[in-house]
Protein backbone atom coordinates (compact mmCIF):
# COMPACT_ATOMS: atom_id res chain seq x y z
CA UNK A 1 0.00 0.00 0.00
CA UNK A 2 1.57 3.24 -1.05
CA UNK A 3 2.38 5.84 1.49
CA UNK A 4 2.45 9.48 0.59
CA UNK A 5 5.45 11.55 1.50
CA UNK A 6 5.00 13.27 4.82
CA UNK A 7 2.04 11.10 5.80
CA UNK A 8 1.17 11.87 9.43
CA UNK A 9 1.49 8.31 10.73
CA UNK A 10 3.16 7.60 14.06
CA UNK A 11 6.70 6.35 13.61
CA UNK A 12 7.59 3.15 15.44
CA UNK A 13 10.83 4.77 16.59
CA UNK A 14 8.98 7.66 18.21
CA UNK A 15 8.46 7.96 21.97
CA UNK A 16 6.00 5.35 23.20
CA UNK A 17 4.83 7.39 26.18
CA UNK A 18 1.41 9.03 25.98
CA UNK A 19 1.51 12.76 25.39
CA UNK A 20 0.34 15.22 28.02
CA UNK A 21 -2.68 16.00 25.84
CA UNK A 22 -3.69 12.33 25.83
CA UNK A 23 -3.39 12.16 29.61
CA UNK A 24 -5.40 15.36 29.91
CA UNK A 25 -8.08 13.77 27.75
CA UNK A 26 -8.23 10.80 30.13
CA UNK A 27 -8.96 13.09 33.08
CA UNK A 28 -12.35 13.96 31.58
CA UNK A 29 -13.42 10.41 32.34
CA UNK A 30 -13.11 11.00 36.07
CA UNK A 31 -16.18 13.20 35.58
CA UNK A 32 -17.80 10.67 33.23
CA UNK A 33 -17.47 7.77 35.67
CA UNK A 34 -18.50 9.94 38.59
CA UNK A 35 -21.65 11.11 36.83
CA UNK A 36 -22.64 7.58 35.87
CA UNK A 37 -22.05 6.15 39.34
CA UNK A 38 -24.07 8.95 40.94
CA UNK A 39 -26.92 8.45 38.46
CA UNK A 40 -26.97 4.70 39.17
CA UNK A 41 -26.82 5.37 42.91
CA UNK A 42 -29.90 7.60 42.59
CA UNK A 43 -31.80 5.04 40.47
CA UNK A 44 -30.61 1.62 41.59
CA UNK A 45 -33.08 -0.36 39.47
CA UNK A 46 -32.77 -2.60 36.41
CA UNK A 47 -33.95 0.31 34.27
CA UNK A 48 -31.40 2.64 35.84
CA UNK A 49 -28.65 0.06 35.35
CA UNK A 50 -29.53 -0.37 31.67
CA UNK A 51 -29.56 3.38 31.11
CA UNK A 52 -26.16 3.73 32.80
CA UNK A 53 -24.79 0.91 30.64
CA UNK A 54 -26.02 2.54 27.42
CA UNK A 55 -24.36 5.83 28.36
CA UNK A 56 -21.15 4.16 29.56
CA UNK A 57 -20.76 2.19 26.34
CA UNK A 58 -21.46 5.31 24.28
CA UNK A 59 -18.84 7.41 26.03
CA UNK A 60 -16.24 4.64 26.16
CA UNK A 61 -16.56 4.35 22.39
CA UNK A 62 -15.33 7.94 22.19
CA UNK A 63 -12.25 7.03 24.23
CA UNK A 64 -11.52 3.91 22.18
CA UNK A 65 -11.90 5.85 18.93
CA UNK A 66 -9.66 8.69 20.03
CA UNK A 67 -7.00 6.28 21.30
CA UNK A 68 -7.28 4.32 18.04
CA UNK A 69 -6.34 7.52 16.20
CA UNK A 70 -3.56 8.78 18.49
CA UNK A 71 -1.89 5.36 18.42
CA UNK A 72 -1.59 5.57 14.62
CA UNK A 73 -1.14 9.26 13.87
CA UNK A 74 1.58 11.59 15.10
CA UNK A 75 0.05 13.04 18.27
CA UNK A 76 2.05 16.27 17.85
CA UNK A 77 0.39 17.24 14.58
CA UNK A 78 -1.98 20.24 14.77
CA UNK A 79 -4.84 18.18 13.30
CA UNK A 80 -4.46 15.51 15.98
CA UNK A 81 -4.19 18.13 18.73
CA UNK A 82 -7.36 19.73 17.41
CA UNK A 83 -9.12 16.35 17.35
CA UNK A 84 -8.21 15.53 20.96
CA UNK A 85 -8.98 19.04 22.24
CA UNK A 86 -12.38 19.10 20.53
CA UNK A 87 -13.13 15.64 21.92
CA UNK A 88 -12.32 16.86 25.44
CA UNK A 89 -14.94 19.58 25.04
CA UNK A 90 -17.42 17.10 23.61
CA UNK A 91 -16.88 14.66 26.49
CA UNK A 92 -17.39 17.44 29.04
CA UNK A 93 -20.74 18.28 27.45
CA UNK A 94 -21.78 14.63 27.27
CA UNK A 95 -20.77 14.02 30.88
CA UNK A 96 -22.67 17.09 32.03
CA UNK A 97 -25.78 15.98 30.13
CA UNK A 98 -25.56 12.30 31.11
CA UNK A 99 -27.56 12.44 34.40
CA UNK A 100 -30.55 13.70 32.38
CA UNK A 101 -29.71 12.03 29.07
CA UNK A 102 -32.86 9.94 29.38
CA UNK A 103 -34.77 13.06 30.34
CA UNK A 104 -34.62 16.67 29.22
CA UNK A 105 -31.02 16.57 27.91
CA UNK A 106 -31.40 13.62 25.56
CA UNK A 107 -31.03 15.76 22.46
CA UNK A 108 -27.94 17.51 23.89
CA UNK A 109 -26.24 14.19 24.62
CA UNK A 110 -27.11 12.66 21.24
CA UNK A 111 -26.17 15.76 19.24
CA UNK A 112 -22.76 16.06 20.88
CA UNK A 113 -22.20 12.31 20.50
CA UNK A 114 -22.86 12.55 16.75
CA UNK A 115 -20.79 15.73 16.39
CA UNK A 116 -17.79 14.09 18.07
CA UNK A 117 -17.79 11.17 15.64
CA UNK A 118 -18.47 13.17 12.52
CA UNK A 119 -15.91 15.77 13.59
CA UNK A 120 -13.26 13.11 14.13
CA UNK A 121 -13.92 11.69 10.66
CA UNK A 122 -13.70 15.16 9.09
CA UNK A 123 -10.37 15.91 10.79
CA UNK A 124 -8.99 12.54 9.67
CA UNK A 125 -10.03 13.20 6.08
CA UNK A 126 -7.93 16.37 6.13
CA UNK A 127 -5.01 14.89 8.10
CA UNK A 128 -4.72 11.86 5.79
CA UNK A 129 -4.96 13.86 2.57
CA UNK A 130 -2.87 12.25 -0.15
CA UNK A 131 -2.54 8.98 1.77
CA UNK A 132 -4.24 5.70 0.87
CA UNK A 133 -5.55 5.50 4.42
CA UNK A 134 -7.76 8.52 3.80
CA UNK A 135 -10.31 5.96 2.66
CA UNK A 136 -10.61 4.85 6.30
CA UNK A 137 -11.65 8.37 7.26
CA UNK A 138 -14.31 8.55 4.54
CA UNK A 139 -15.67 5.15 5.51
CA UNK A 140 -15.76 6.08 9.19
CA UNK A 141 -17.73 9.19 8.24
CA UNK A 142 -20.30 6.99 6.47
CA UNK A 143 -20.66 4.76 9.54
CA UNK A 144 -20.90 7.81 11.83
CA UNK A 145 -23.65 9.19 9.64
CA UNK A 146 -25.49 5.86 9.77
CA UNK A 147 -25.36 5.64 13.57
CA UNK A 148 -26.41 9.28 13.89
CA UNK A 149 -29.93 8.36 12.72
CA UNK A 150 -30.84 6.23 15.79
CA UNK A 151 -28.91 8.61 18.06
CA UNK A 152 -31.00 11.62 17.01
CA UNK A 153 -34.22 9.64 16.61
CA UNK A 154 -33.78 8.28 20.12
CA UNK A 155 -33.49 11.80 21.49
CA UNK A 156 -37.01 12.50 20.21
CA UNK A 157 -38.50 9.42 21.86
CA UNK A 158 -38.91 8.52 25.51
CA UNK A 159 -38.55 5.56 27.84
CA UNK A 160 -37.97 2.18 26.25
CA UNK A 161 -37.94 3.68 22.74
CA UNK A 162 -34.90 5.83 23.54
CA UNK A 163 -33.10 2.91 25.16
CA UNK A 164 -33.69 0.63 22.15
CA UNK A 165 -32.65 3.24 19.58
CA UNK A 166 -29.51 4.17 21.48
CA UNK A 167 -28.65 0.50 21.91
CA UNK A 168 -28.92 0.20 18.12
CA UNK A 169 -26.71 3.26 17.66
CA UNK A 170 -24.08 1.78 19.99
CA UNK A 171 -24.24 -1.51 18.12
CA UNK A 172 -23.58 0.25 14.80
CA UNK A 173 -20.67 2.21 16.30
CA UNK A 174 -19.00 -0.87 17.77
CA UNK A 175 -19.58 -3.12 14.76
CA UNK A 176 -18.06 -0.51 12.44
CA UNK A 177 -15.09 -0.20 14.81
CA UNK A 178 -14.61 -3.99 14.87
CA UNK A 179 -14.57 -4.30 11.07
CA UNK A 180 -12.23 -1.33 10.55
CA UNK A 181 -15.04 0.78 9.10
CA UNK A 182 -15.18 -1.34 5.96
CA UNK A 183 -18.19 -0.88 3.71
CA UNK A 184 -19.79 -3.66 1.66
CA UNK A 185 -17.37 -4.63 -1.11
CA UNK A 186 -14.42 -2.75 0.44
CA UNK A 187 -11.26 -4.47 1.59
CA UNK A 188 -9.20 -3.91 4.73
CA UNK A 189 -6.17 -1.72 4.28
CA UNK A 190 -3.14 -3.70 5.50
CA UNK A 191 -1.13 -0.60 6.40
CA UNK A 192 -3.74 0.31 9.04
CA UNK A 193 -3.99 -3.17 10.55
CA UNK A 194 -1.33 -3.25 13.29
CA UNK A 195 -1.09 -0.70 16.09
CA UNK A 196 1.94 1.45 15.35
CA UNK A 197 3.10 1.17 18.96
CA UNK A 198 2.02 -1.76 21.16
CA UNK A 199 3.78 -0.16 24.15
CA UNK A 200 1.93 3.11 23.66
CA UNK A 201 -1.44 1.38 23.29
CA UNK A 202 -0.86 -0.81 26.37
CA UNK A 203 0.09 2.19 28.49
CA UNK A 204 -3.03 4.04 27.36
CA UNK A 205 -5.25 1.22 28.64
CA UNK A 206 -3.31 0.94 31.89
CA UNK A 207 -3.66 4.67 32.44
CA UNK A 208 -7.38 4.50 31.72
CA UNK A 209 -7.95 1.80 34.34
CA UNK A 210 -6.05 3.94 36.84
CA UNK A 211 -8.36 6.86 36.00
CA UNK A 212 -11.40 4.63 36.61
CA UNK A 213 -9.97 3.48 39.95
CA UNK A 214 -9.21 7.10 40.80
CA UNK A 215 -12.91 7.82 40.49
CA UNK A 216 -13.51 5.17 43.18
CA UNK A 217 -11.20 7.08 45.52
CA UNK A 218 -12.99 10.33 44.72
CA UNK A 219 -16.44 8.85 45.36
CA UNK A 220 -15.41 7.28 48.67
CA UNK A 221 -13.81 10.48 49.94
CA UNK A 222 -16.67 12.76 48.89
CA UNK A 223 -19.36 10.51 50.34
CA UNK A 224 -17.62 10.34 53.71
CA UNK A 225 -17.07 14.11 53.65
CA UNK A 226 -20.82 14.66 53.28
CA UNK A 227 -21.71 12.44 56.25
CA UNK A 228 -20.87 12.42 59.94
CA UNK A 229 -17.79 10.41 60.81
CA UNK A 230 -18.66 7.25 62.73
CA UNK A 231 -16.62 4.09 63.42
CA UNK A 232 -18.79 2.15 60.98
CA UNK A 233 -18.32 4.70 58.20
CA UNK A 234 -14.56 4.83 58.76
CA UNK A 235 -14.50 1.02 58.63
CA UNK A 236 -16.46 1.21 55.37
CA UNK A 237 -13.86 3.64 53.97
CA UNK A 238 -11.07 1.26 54.99
CA UNK A 239 -12.79 -1.62 53.18
CA UNK A 240 -13.40 0.59 50.15
CA UNK A 241 -9.73 1.57 50.00
CA UNK A 242 -8.66 -2.06 50.35
CA UNK A 243 -11.01 -3.01 47.52
CA UNK A 244 -9.55 -0.32 45.26
CA UNK A 245 -6.03 -1.56 45.91
CA UNK A 246 -7.06 -5.16 45.25
CA UNK A 247 -8.76 -4.28 41.96
CA UNK A 248 -5.59 -2.50 40.84
CA UNK A 249 -3.43 -5.42 41.91
CA UNK A 250 -5.62 -7.97 40.14
CA UNK A 251 -5.70 -5.91 36.94
CA UNK A 252 -2.01 -5.14 36.66
CA UNK A 253 -0.64 -8.49 37.86
CA UNK A 254 1.11 -10.34 35.03
CA UNK A 255 -1.46 -9.85 32.26
CA UNK A 256 -1.59 -6.09 32.85
CA UNK A 257 2.20 -5.94 32.76
CA UNK A 258 2.37 -7.99 29.55
CA UNK A 259 -0.36 -6.17 27.66
CA UNK A 260 2.12 -4.68 25.20
CA UNK A 261 3.48 -8.17 24.45
CA UNK A 262 -0.03 -9.33 23.60
CA UNK A 263 -0.53 -6.38 21.25
CA UNK A 264 2.81 -7.10 19.58
CA UNK A 265 2.43 -10.88 19.24
CA UNK A 266 -1.15 -10.93 17.95
CA UNK A 267 -2.10 -7.32 17.40
CA UNK A 268 -5.21 -8.01 15.30
CA UNK A 269 -6.75 -10.15 18.06
CA UNK A 270 -5.76 -7.81 20.88
CA UNK A 271 -6.94 -4.72 19.04
CA UNK A 272 -10.26 -6.31 18.22
CA UNK A 273 -11.13 -7.62 21.69
CA UNK A 274 -9.34 -5.46 24.25
CA UNK A 275 -11.93 -2.62 24.09
CA UNK A 276 -14.82 -4.97 24.84
CA UNK A 277 -12.91 -6.63 27.68
CA UNK A 278 -12.17 -3.25 29.22
CA UNK A 279 -15.84 -2.25 28.95
CA UNK A 280 -16.69 -5.16 31.25
CA UNK A 281 -13.97 -4.27 33.75
CA UNK A 282 -14.81 -0.56 33.76
CA UNK A 283 -18.51 -1.35 34.16
CA UNK A 284 -17.54 -3.42 37.19
CA UNK A 285 -15.54 -0.49 38.59
CA UNK A 286 -18.51 1.89 38.13
CA UNK A 287 -20.76 -0.58 39.96
CA UNK A 288 -18.18 -0.87 42.76
CA UNK A 289 -18.25 2.93 43.06
CA UNK A 290 -22.00 2.73 43.69
CA UNK A 291 -21.39 -0.03 46.26
CA UNK A 292 -18.83 2.12 48.08
CA UNK A 293 -21.26 5.03 48.18
CA UNK A 294 -24.00 2.78 49.57
CA UNK A 295 -21.95 1.24 52.34
CA UNK A 296 -20.28 4.50 53.44
CA UNK A 297 -23.64 6.29 53.47
CA UNK A 298 -25.46 3.62 55.47
CA UNK A 299 -23.08 0.89 56.65
CA UNK A 300 -25.65 -0.55 59.10
CA UNK A 301 -28.57 -0.73 56.66
CA UNK A 302 -29.89 -4.18 55.92
CA UNK A 303 -29.01 -5.72 52.58
CA UNK A 304 -31.51 -6.03 49.74
CA UNK A 305 -31.13 -7.35 46.20
CA UNK A 306 -30.10 -3.97 44.80
CA UNK A 307 -27.34 -3.60 47.39
CA UNK A 308 -26.25 -7.20 46.82
CA UNK A 309 -26.05 -6.56 43.08
CA UNK A 310 -23.57 -3.71 43.48
CA UNK A 311 -21.61 -4.90 46.54
CA UNK A 312 -21.03 -8.45 45.27
CA UNK A 313 -21.91 -8.03 41.58
CA UNK A 314 -19.45 -5.21 40.91
CA UNK A 315 -16.36 -7.25 41.84
CA UNK A 316 -17.81 -10.27 40.01
CA UNK A 317 -18.24 -8.22 36.85
CA UNK A 318 -14.66 -6.98 37.14
CA UNK A 319 -13.34 -10.53 37.56
CA UNK A 320 -15.29 -11.69 34.49
CA UNK A 321 -13.67 -8.97 32.41
CA UNK A 322 -10.29 -9.66 33.96
CA UNK A 323 -10.62 -13.34 33.02
CA UNK A 324 -11.20 -12.36 29.40
CA UNK A 325 -8.21 -10.03 29.57
CA UNK A 326 -6.05 -12.86 30.87
CA UNK A 327 -7.20 -15.13 28.05
CA UNK A 328 -6.23 -12.44 25.56
CA UNK A 329 -2.68 -12.30 26.93
CA UNK A 330 -1.97 -15.89 27.97
CA UNK A 331 -4.53 -17.89 25.96
CA UNK A 332 -5.83 -19.37 29.23
CA UNK A 333 -7.79 -18.25 32.31
CA UNK A 334 -6.58 -18.84 35.88
CA UNK A 335 -8.93 -20.88 38.02
CA UNK A 336 -9.08 -17.97 40.48
CA UNK A 337 -11.25 -15.88 38.12
CA UNK A 338 -14.24 -18.24 37.77
CA UNK A 339 -13.84 -19.44 41.37
CA UNK A 340 -13.91 -15.84 42.60
CA UNK A 341 -17.04 -15.11 40.57
CA UNK A 342 -18.74 -18.29 41.78
CA UNK A 343 -17.82 -17.48 45.38
CA UNK A 344 -19.40 -14.03 45.12
CA UNK A 345 -22.56 -15.53 43.61
CA UNK A 346 -22.73 -18.34 46.18
CA UNK A 347 -22.29 -15.91 49.08
CA UNK A 348 -25.08 -13.61 47.90
CA UNK A 349 -27.92 -15.46 49.75
CA UNK A 350 -25.93 -15.25 53.00
CA UNK A 351 -25.15 -11.58 52.39
CA UNK A 352 -28.87 -10.83 52.15
CA UNK A 353 -29.17 -11.71 55.84
CA UNK A 354 -26.63 -9.18 57.07
CA UNK A 355 -25.96 -5.45 56.91
CA UNK A 356 -23.98 -3.70 54.20
CA UNK A 357 -20.68 -3.45 56.10
CA UNK A 358 -20.08 -7.19 56.66
CA UNK A 359 -21.32 -7.89 53.13
CA UNK A 360 -18.64 -5.53 51.84
CA UNK A 361 -16.09 -7.34 53.99
CA UNK A 362 -17.08 -10.60 52.26
CA UNK A 363 -16.53 -9.00 48.86
CA UNK A 364 -13.11 -7.69 49.89
CA UNK A 365 -12.20 -11.10 51.33
CA UNK A 366 -12.95 -12.80 47.99
CA UNK A 367 -10.81 -10.26 46.12
CA UNK A 368 -8.04 -10.81 48.67
CA UNK A 369 -8.17 -14.54 48.00
CA UNK A 370 -7.90 -13.95 44.25
CA UNK A 371 -4.93 -11.60 44.70
CA UNK A 372 -3.13 -14.04 47.03
CA UNK A 373 -3.71 -16.90 44.58
CA UNK A 374 -2.23 -14.73 41.81
CA UNK A 375 0.87 -14.15 43.92
CA UNK A 376 1.20 -17.86 44.63
CA UNK A 377 0.92 -18.69 40.94
CA UNK A 378 3.59 -16.12 40.07
CA UNK A 379 6.00 -17.88 42.41
CA UNK A 380 5.35 -21.31 40.87
CA UNK A 381 5.31 -20.04 37.24
CA UNK A 382 8.02 -17.35 37.19
CA UNK A 383 8.76 -17.66 33.45
CA UNK A 384 5.21 -17.45 32.10
CA UNK A 385 4.99 -15.73 28.72
CA UNK A 386 2.40 -14.04 26.54
CA UNK A 387 1.46 -16.69 23.98
CA UNK A 388 0.08 -16.26 20.46
CA UNK A 389 -3.26 -17.97 19.88
CA UNK A 390 -3.31 -21.10 17.77
CA UNK A 391 -3.34 -20.24 14.09
CA UNK A 392 -2.03 -16.73 14.71
CA UNK A 393 1.76 -16.95 14.98
CA UNK A 394 3.68 -14.18 16.58
CA UNK A 395 6.52 -13.56 18.92
CA UNK A 396 6.25 -14.17 22.64
CA UNK A 397 7.61 -11.98 25.37
CA UNK A 398 8.94 -13.16 28.70
CA UNK A 399 7.50 -11.78 31.88
CA UNK A 400 9.31 -9.80 34.47
CA UNK A 401 10.54 -12.06 37.30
Amino acid sequence: MARAAGAPLREREASQRPTFLELFFDLVFVLVFGQLSRALFADLTWSGALQALVLLVAMLRVWFGTTWVTNRLDAHLPAVRLLVSATVLGMLLMAAASPNAFGIYGLVFATVRVAVHLGRAAILVVALHGHDLQRIAWQSAVWAGLSSVPWIAGAYTHGAGRILLWLLANLIDYVSYAIDFRLPGAHRLPAWEPPASPEHLAERYQQFIIVALGELILVSGLVLTNHRFTPARVAALVLSTAGIGLLFRIYIHRAGQLQSAAFASRSHIARRWVPYIHIVMIAGIVVVAVADALVITSPGSWMDWAAAFVILGGPALFLIGRGGFEYLVFNRVSWTRPVGVLALVALTPAALHMSRLPATAISVAVLTGVALADTARARTHPGEISRPQAGHPGRSSATEP
